[in-house]
Formats: structure tokens, sequence, C-alpha cells
């Protein structure tokens, strides 16, 4: 029976495994690197049983930074709470196992000091290149990646200043589909909420998305709401403005106010509200649809625009691993089609309550 060493005793070194298999560094480099076919079937059994005898770990990144590559790529992500950050991480993750990248996650909570602090770290751990789905406040965080020559690919927001490949959805195709779904409905007033956007790019290609397709189709765009979920005065302020336009609506025209929300984190805010608000006949009132697909999306029948959220982290990683293997020129912009999910919440067959 194998004896498993006790917690204190010294991990195994490539040199103890030479010695093991009777044999030198070199050849267990060798072995470790693949390059097993210069080597006799004999020697590769020894090494290999040498490997299996000491439980023998090889230090991956030593070994990398030796070699100059060591197959980490860092992801920055603004914050990890949201349901569309942990959904583009499985396509980050899956592109990452067939390209043999390490991924190496790192949450910034909506900090800008926590983001200017991980992009320094992630340089130090010399990760072969980054995917950011930043702030997008300041081009001054990322700037040290610049300097350390390591590729970056946006996802979702741009950064002024920082040029790099974007990856993300294409926000204003997002809001036409949404809107001429609403028209189709049958909903004379829609209101579009979303959270503080003038610093994030995403956010405001909605909003203007939202306004220039409301006046294309020669309907008045009432002011936008604004919405922070993390801030209790925001929340109290935007859902006053929810309810009295709800309320007016009603009383003008006994027509449903349709609410178009910017993303999942203000429409399940929303949502709550809603059915607190009404009762479970919420929809009697209202109509609500949201840019993203959470699961709780589809309990409640809550009709949607799905983000092609998997897309975007695969593609996201072969961006930067194009980029790494040294794919050169000016940055490249891919924008995703979004899939609206009709669902009861936007039904034309609803009646407001009388």
């Amino acid at each position: 029976m194998t004896d498993f060493p006790s917690s204190s005793s010294r991990p195994a070194t490539i040199t103890d495994v030479a010695r093991e298999a009777g044999t030198g560094k070199t050849s267990v480099s060798r072995y470790l690197n693949g390059e097993t076919q210069v080597l006799s079937e004999d020697l590769r059994q020894r090494i290999e049983g040498a490997i299996q005898r000491l439980n023998y770990r090889p230090n991956q990144m030593a070994r990398g930074l030796k070699r100059g590559r060591n197959r980490l790529l860092g992801m920055l992500v603004a914050d990890l709470t949201n349901p569309y950050t942990v959904e583009v991480l499985q396509g980050v993750e899956a592109a990452c196992h067939a390209l043999g990248y390490m991924p190496l996650i790192c949450h910034a909570a909506n900090e800008v000091e926590m983001e200017r602090r991980f992009v320094q770290l992630l340089t130090t751990y010399r990760v072969e290149g980054l995917i950011v789905n930043a702030l997008g406040a300041e081009e001054a965080v990322l700037r040290p990646l610049r300097g350390g020559g390591i590729p970056a690919v946006l996802v979702d927001r741009t950064v002024e200043g920082f040029d790099a490949d974007l990856v993300g959805l294409d926000n204003r195709d997002a809001v036409r589909l949404g809107v001429q779904h609403l028209l189709d409905q049958g909903f004379d007033s829609i209101q579009f909420i979303v959270q503080p956007f003038e610093q994030v790019s995403s956010r405001r290609e909605r909003e203007l998305a939202f306004r220039e397709t409301m006046a294309a189709r020669g309907r008045p765009a009432e002011p936008t709401v604004v919405l922070d979920p993390n801030d209790p005065a925001s929340v109290e302020c935007a859902l006053a403005a929810i309810d009295a336009r709800i309320e007016a609506v009603h009383q003008r025209s006994g027509k449903r106010l349709a609410l178009f929300v910017a993303n999942a984190p203000v429409a399940l805010v929303v949502a709550r509200h809603l059915r607190t608000q009404f009762g479970p006949a919420w929809q009697e009132r209202t109509a609500l649809l949201s840019i993203d697909d959470p699961e709780w999306a589809e309990l409640i029948g809550i009709t949607t625009i799905r983000q092609p959220t998997y897309d975007i982290g695969y593609k996201a990683v072969e961006f930067v691993h194009e980029r790494i293997e040294g794919v050169s020129g000016d940055a490249r912009v891919v924008l995703l089609p979004g899939t609206l999910v009709e669902r009861a919440s936007t039904a034309h067959s609803v009646q407001a309550a009388s």
C-alpha cells in the first residue's frame, strides 16, 4: 500500500523525480513538456512511475515563466452578482478549456479602486491576456496593461481612451427589437428604466437607442427613469415615479403602461415592487420587458431580450488568444444580436384593471 506524504513533508521536485527514475532532469523536463518521442519506452515508464510514487506536481507558474508562457488568462469583472456576468463566464471557461488557458477571475464589486488594484495584481502575475468587463469610468485604471504589453479584450462596455477589441450585444438592435414588440402588442406608452448610465457605454447606448427608436416611430418618449439598485434613495424615487406614470396612463386611457428595463438587476427590483404594489395580478396594470433573460424571468413570465452571453464569453477568449499569438491591426468590434423571448408580461390579451 502506498504511503502518502504527511502534510509537513517537502513537495517532490524535478530533481527528486530524476533521481527516482535514474535519469537526468533534462529527460524529465522533456517528458513533462510532451516531448516523449525523444525518450525510449523504458525511460518513459520509469519517469511516469517516479512521478506517481512521489506524487510529483510540477510548478506550472515557474515552468511557464521560464518558457515565457504561463497560460494564465485574467478576467476582470465589474459585478459577479449580475447573472449576465455569470453566463458570460460559462463561455469564457469553455473557450479557455478548448484553447489551453487557465482563467483567473477578479471581481471588482463595482469599485473603481478595487478594479485598479486587480489590474495591478494581474500584471504582476504576468497573465498572457485579459478579458475586461470594466466599470467603464476611467481609462487610467487600465493603462498599466498597455505598459505591460498585455493584450486585452473588452466585454459589453467600451472605455474611453482605451483602444481594444470589443465583444458584446448589439444594443441598438436589441432596443429596437423590444420597442417594436411592445408597439406590435398595442402599447401606446412605454417607459424606459435604466441604472445610472452616464459612465457606462452599454447603458448609454440603450438609453439613446430607446429615445431614437421612439422618435423614428413618431412616439413621444417620457423622461428616462434612473434606478440604482444599490442606492435605497434612488430605488424609492424611481419606483414612485413608475407608480405615478402607471396611474397617469391608466387614468388617461385605461390602458397599461409598458415598462422597458435595461437589464436584469433593475428588472428584479421593478418586478418585486409590482408584485407588492398590485398583487399577483400586476400584469393587468402594467407590462414588463427586460434586456437579459435570468432564470427567474421565466418563473414569473417576463418577456426578455436574451443576450448571447455564452457566445460573447467564448468569442472574447478567441480574440485575446489571437492577439497573444501575434495578430495585429486595428481594434475589432463584434456585436451579437439578442433574441426576443415572449412571455405573459407583454401579452396583448391581458386587459387593464377597471
